[in-house]
Formats: C-alpha cells, structure tokens, sequence
C-alpha cells in the first residue's frame, strides 16, 4: 500500500531546529525524522511512498535525490568524472516527492496527491514515532468497512501526579499515559473516499474533514497502547535522541 507522509509544515514548536530545515529532516541518531518514519512501515512491507512537501521542501527533495550517495558505499574516479556503487543498502523503496504548497494545510496536501490515491492508502505525519503493529491496523481498518481509521494513543505524560492531605503531600508519582484520554496519533487508513470530505488548500485533516467522517460513522479508531511519541519541542527531539542512544529505541521494529 501506498504511505503518504504530511511533511510540509513549518514546525514553529521546535523553530530553533525549524529555522534552517523541516521538522521531518530533524535528525535522531543521524538519520531524518523521516527515515525513521518510513522504516516503521517499510518492515511491514510497505514501502511505496508519496512525500507531501511545503515549507522548505528542497531539502526533502535533495536528501531523496542524492538517497544512494547518503546510504552506499561508492568510488569516485575523479579523472574520469564516474561514480561506482560499491554497495547499494538495502533499501527498495519508491519514494514520490511532492511540493503541495508552502501554506497548504494538512486536508488540503493529501487532496493536492489525489491522483496518486485512487486505491487504500495509509497516512501519517511527519514527525511522530511509534512502535505500532502497522499490520494490525490495517487488519481492523478491513474489518470494520468503514472509510477511515485514526490510530488512538495516550498522550505522552508531562508532569508528576500529586495526592494532597491538607498541605501534605501524601503520594508524588509521575503520571502514566494510561490515565490520560484518547488523542489522535496519527498512523490513518484511508480509502480514497476520504478525499471527498476535503474541500481545498485551507482545509485542516483533524477538523472538517475527521469531524464529518466521524459525524457520518465512517470513522474508527485503532487504541495502540505501546510507544508514541511526537517531536514537537527541543526536549522531545533530545528525549527522542536518548532513547536512540540507549541502543534500544522503542519505534526500531526493522
């Protein structure tokens, strides 16, 4: 199935990174937020993706282009002008990259790519992680029969839980996510009927579009209840980092 991944906003959060480069091609561990984003479902076998471009989409487009020379091994003879591939990686990916607009909003970039979207077709942002069963959602999505599917998760914790007695505090624990409610995570299954739902540029995914889908029941959601993670803030990006350097991150399925 084909991956489309919003990547074309400009990530005012996390400006002193977003300043130079799109959010996507923040790096963790040396490599784009991207590529970690597009690992996650090419170990599920999905590896046909559409890249949908906007605020500073040169980079995304240079990195693509010169994909082989950023992940091989090659010889240059610089006599002749030649390049030899030593070893090509191991990526088979088909990789469209697409310029949907600089203010474009996120509805309105999956509506530019229609006509690379008449079969079903996942969806995702392009700076959230997760150690989420691409297959398994995909198997509900076929089983409920419905236009779309959200990836429910629980919002990552921010701050420490305290139980008070009077002016005593009598219990002081970090909040887990399991006391949080459902939020959008991302990871959408779409069919190409969705689209219709999407009026033009303006139009924002998680408003209009989701609000009528779920007012007219063809919205479902998929609970994950493991890791997930967005990077909106220097923070995340260095908790992000962490978790990489701990040789063992949670979204690295591959």
């Amino acid at each position: 199935m084909r991956v489309v991944v919003l990547a074309g906003g400009r990530g005012t959060r996390l400006a002193e990174e977003t300043i130079v480069r799109p959010k996507p091609m923040v790096e963790i561990g040396g490599r784009p937020m991207l590529w970690h984003i597009m690992n996650i479902y090419a170990a599920h076998g999905h590896r046909d993706f559409v890249i949908a471009c906007g605020y500073l989409g040169e980079f995304i487009k240079e990195y693509f282009h010169h994909f082989n020379l950023h992940t091989s091994d090659f010889v240059v003879d610089l006599g002749k002008g030649s390049i030899d591939m030593v070893s090509n990686g191991k990526y088979d990916w088909r990789v469209a990259v697409m310029d949907t607009g600089i203010d474009t909003m996120t509805g309105g970039r999956i509506r530019r790519i229609r006509s690379m979207l008449d079969e079903r077709f996942f969806v995702t942002y392009g700076d959230g992680l997760s150690d989420i069963d691409i297959g398994a959602l995909l198997r509900f999505h076929e089983s409920h029969g419905r236009l779309a599917t959200v990836t429910a998760v629980h919002p990552p914790a921010r701050f420490g839980g305290l139980e008070l007695d009077g002016d005593a505090v009598r219990r002081f624990s970090e909040k887990p996510q399991t006391e949080v409610g459902w939020i959008n995570g991302g990871f959408f299954v779409f069919e190409p009927g969705v689209i219709d739902y999407i009026d033009g540029d303006a139009s924002i995914l998680e408003r209009d579009p989701l609000e009528r889908l779920a007012e007219d029941g063809e919205l479902c959601a998929f609970r994950h209840t493991g890791f997930w993670q967005p990077m909106d803030t220097v923070r995340e990006r260095e908790m992000l980092q962490a978790l990489w350097d701990s040789g063992e991150p949670p979204w690295k399925i591959w």
